[in-house]
């Protein structure tokens, strides 16, 4: 599995906005064209935090190849109303991952996983 993760800026108050141009782009055929497995959107402080999971490791890839895909197009242009680069130079939006770990066993059947975690 590959993931994305994209740091951006955002006034929390175009969240629902932001969540209804997703809503709508993932309703189409772009996450199977992708291999979107889960995509998930969070705020924080002004920051917008973009999480995709991908069916396989070549999601970066996936995503080079669809961004001429008019509705790629579409979502991009309309984001940019909401969304702000965090980081203008080059290679600002890329993020490196410096832990990955498959937790297995006890830990795993503790009834943690999938909850909302709420910082401030």
């Amino acid at each position: 599995m590959h993931s994305t993760l994209i740091v951006a800026r955002m006034a929390p108050e175009s969240a629902d906005s932001v969540a209804n141009l997703f809503a709508d782009f993932d309703s189409g055929e772009m996450p199977d064209l992708m291999g979107t497995r889960r995509r998930e959107l969070f705020h924080y402080r002004g920051l917008y935090f973009h999480l995709q999971d991908f069916d396989d490791d070549h999601g970066g890839t996936a995503i080079e190849s669809a961004k001429t895909h008019p509705s790629f197009v579409r979502i991009s242009a309309d984001l940019k109303a909401f969304i702000e680069a965090y980081d203008r130079r080059p290679g600002g939006r890329r993020r490196t991952r410096w832990r990955t770990a498959s937790i297995t066993g006890q830990h795993r059947k503790s009834g943690n996983r999938g909850r909302m975690c709420h910082v401030g």
